[in-house]
């Protein structure tokens, strides 16, 4: 079972269900994918990076083969752009963005396009760099941020920013969290260090901690987590819900 530790979003909090459509928009190496699969959801795992596509893939097939995900659920893995997503309207049952909106000009539009595709009556949840320790990262690099590197995250989200910008785009806000508190560490010694310097020792011996913390989540690791979390954590999560009484056009 794909450890909590790994997953940003809430699955719980967010009700994926087996049967649910469920979309990642930006999955990346896969593992909400990997969860929604093992949750009996109908998986559509979407990045525009080509490279993540083939492991994704993959990994998803094995995991249907060895019944990990349960029989008669299927999975797609696509490359796509979020502010052209290739489906038609009230599509999804729930939706992901994780870890995008920062580094596309135009967030609006791809929330926009989550609305689109979103049923009546379904959820979403967007991740973004929460604002303390992202200040901090764009403080101590000026590599670690746009416009010097192709990518780079283009602003910093307050909680309300956020929310705002979701309840503009027609959805209704319903909740906050903030997760990965050992993470912002990590990543501050990685600006410090010069965020592609993979050599640097500190930074190597800390994400050694982080994976010995995902592998093993001893008792330690896991309060610091909880304790730190609102303060600290690295990923600010907002969910949010599209009414059944939208009145769009199915």
């Amino acid at each position: 079972m794909e450890s909590d530790i790994m997953l940003t979003v809430d699955f719980d909090r967010l009700d994926v269900r087996a049967g649910h459509r469920y979309l990642d928009i930006g999955a990346g190496l896969g593992r909400h994918s990997y969860e929604a699969a093992r949750r009996g959801a109908h998986v559509v795992a979407l990045d525009y990076d080509p490279d993540a596509l083939p492991e994704m893939a993959g990994m998803l097939g094995a995991m249907a083969e060895v019944g990990e995900s349960p029989e008669g659920t299927g999975a797609i893995v696509m490359r796509g752009n979020a502010l052209t997503l290739p489906f038609p309207d009230a599509s999804f049952d729930r939706v992901i963005v994780s870890e995008v909106l920062e580094h596309i000009a135009d967030d609006a539009g791809v929330l926009a396009e989550i609305r689109r595709v979103l049923r009546p009556d379904g959820r979403m949840a967007a991740t973004v760099p929460a604002w303390l320790p992202e200040k901090i990262c764009w403080w101590l690099s000026a590599e670690y941020h746009a416009p010097l590197v192709e990518g780079g995250h283009l602003r910093i989200y307050t909680e309300p920013m956020l929310n705002e910008r979701i309840g503009a785009a027609g959805l209704r806000p319903d909740g906050t969290a903030r997760t990965h508190a050992l993470h912002s560490p990590y990543w501050w010694l990685r600006c410090l260090a010069g965020p592609t310097n993979d050599t640097n020792e500190v930074v190597e011996a800390y994400h050694k901690l982080l994976v010995w913390d995902m592998v093993k989540a001893p008792w330690i690791t896991r309060t610091a987590e909880s304790l730190l979390a609102r303060p600290l954590g690295k990923s600010l999560v907002a969910y949010a819900g599209l009414p059944a009484e939208s009145g769009r056009a199915r």
